[in-house]
């Protein structure tokens, strides 16, 4: 086989690829959630919450055994791709790969279309759009494949999204007042609690925003950032925002959050920006690992 033509199959499994996951995070919650969600209920106190989560396992229940979308919310498609090294890749082809993938996705399922233009509100009825499906690009060292991991990131969630530009003399008491301020005022009940809660600390304004939300969308439930401090504090806001009261869907209990994620970065010495994102309780997503032989782990 020419090397065009092993190219070419490449970049025909990516679609492949992004068409199928868009389909399985749709349909096949992670584990990591189903556990938290079951452990949740378990947990709850309150009649009311354990109702309400006893439901969204049922939900659950119902969307495996009919082969079923866990929310009608097809979401913003994201892609997160991590690509090696070691690997030559074509961008424009990958790129252009992932885009055509997604849009079978919605087209030959078929998926409702979520995605318009900001004014007009049109509809392409493909789930893209200018500059969208949104990709996020990375690049990993002594690798050589390709890792993609699709997010149907549903506006419910996504509308609970802030920033502020905090100062240093606000300190790490600021950063903690605007978050308990922010989720018990602004977001509440608003994208569907029990929720995973990304925060973005440090970086400029547009790299805090992304950092908030690959806290939110792309790291399992139960782990935890390497630093120490960073731990610590998640382990910290975990508990404080679950004293909210908050509760399953905003109608109290024990548990308004199921995971609180943070992701930090370096800053500027007169700044301290932070984000924040919000995932709701199916928390979808699924994963791929391609390599340059054309072999493939699906996964979540």
């Amino acid at each position: 086989m020419s090397k065009q033509s092993v190219a070419d199959s490449f970049y025909k499994t990516v679609e492949e690829l992004c068409k199928e996951l868009y389909i399985k995070a749709l349909k096949d919650l992670p584990p990591d959630v189903r556990t938290t969600l079951q452990a949740a209920y378990e947990k709850e106190e309150t009649e009311t919450g354990k109702q309400v989560l006893a439901t969204m396992l049922e939900n659950i229940k119902i969307a495996d055994e009919n082969n079923r979308l866990i929310c009608q919310d097809t979401g913003i498609p994201i892609y997160f791709v991590k690509v090696g090294n070691k690997l030559s890749v074509d961008f424009v082809q990958l790129e252009e790969a992932i885009i055509k993938g997604c849009q079978r996705a919605t087209v030959e399922h078929p998926l409702r279309s979520s995605v318009v233009s900001p004014f007009k509100r049109q509809n392409n009825q493909n789930s893209s759009g200018y500059r969208i499906p949104s990709i996020h690009y990375d690049v990993v060292q002594d690798n050589d494949k390709v890792e993609i991991l699709m997010v149907p990131k549903g506006s419910g969630s996504e509308n609970m999204s802030f920033l502020k530009m905090l100062i240093p003399a606000e300190g790490v008491r600021g950063v903690k007042r605007f978050i308990l301020e922010t989720i018990a005022k602004n977001v509440g009940a608003n994208p569907c609690p029990p929720y995973v809660v990304g925060i973005g600390i440090g970086g400029t304004a547009d790299m805090c925003v992304k950092l908030a939300k690959m806290a939110a969308v792309t790291r399992p439930i139960g782990s935890h950032n390497p630093d120490p401090e960073m731990a610590a504090f998640e382990k910290e806001m975990f508990e404080a925002i679950n004293e909210l009261g908050i509760g399953p869907m905003g109608l109290g209990g024990l548990n308004t959050a199921i995971a609180v994620n943070v992701e930090h970065a370096y800053t500027h010495i007169t700044q301290n920006p932070v984000a924040i994102n919000i995932q709701c309780w199916p928390a979808r997503r699924a994963r791929a690992i391609l390599s340059a032989d054309g072999k493939y782990e699906v996964g979540y």
